[in-house]
């Protein structure tokens, strides 16, 4: 990269690392690496904040992650997890029949209790 590519991606840095050409080259290149390596934990990240949305979402009908999953799988529902945990967040009800239908497709499903909750009172 010439001298006018590496000012233009380093503006905006701290101290020398925006003018002078020595630092700013060593600042721009680590910065590319960091954009590398974070474009690929980006997609990562998503996936598991999805996966969090959903186990979340049939833990409120009695069923895990791994065993909605299955059921679908053996249903042979082809929704991401993407487009399943944006149904668990803003269409409960249409969620809800998901979860159905993976409980009646996967008998690991069928009779899951959920534990009673316990509330502690704060004595004054």
């Amino acid at each position: 990269m010439n001298k006018k590519e590496i000012f233009k991606l380093a503006k905006g840095f701290r101290g020398r690392a925006k003018n002078c050409i020595r630092i700013a080259r060593e600042r721009v290149e680590k910065a590319l690496q960091y954009s590398y390596r974070d474009r690929r934990n980006k997609k990562r990240d998503m996936r598991s904040l999805w996966i969090q949305r959903i186990n979340a979402g049939t833990r409120q009908h009695g069923v895990n992650y791994g065993n909605f999953m299955h059921g679908l799988m053996k249903e042979n529902i082809q929704l991401n997890r993407k487009v399943l945990s944006e149904l668990a967040m803003h269409e409960p009800y249409s969620f809800k029949s998901l979860v159905d239908i993976s409980r009646s497709a996967f008998p690991g499903n069928k009779n899951v209790v959920l534990p009673p909750r316990k509330v502690e009172s704060i004595n004054v």
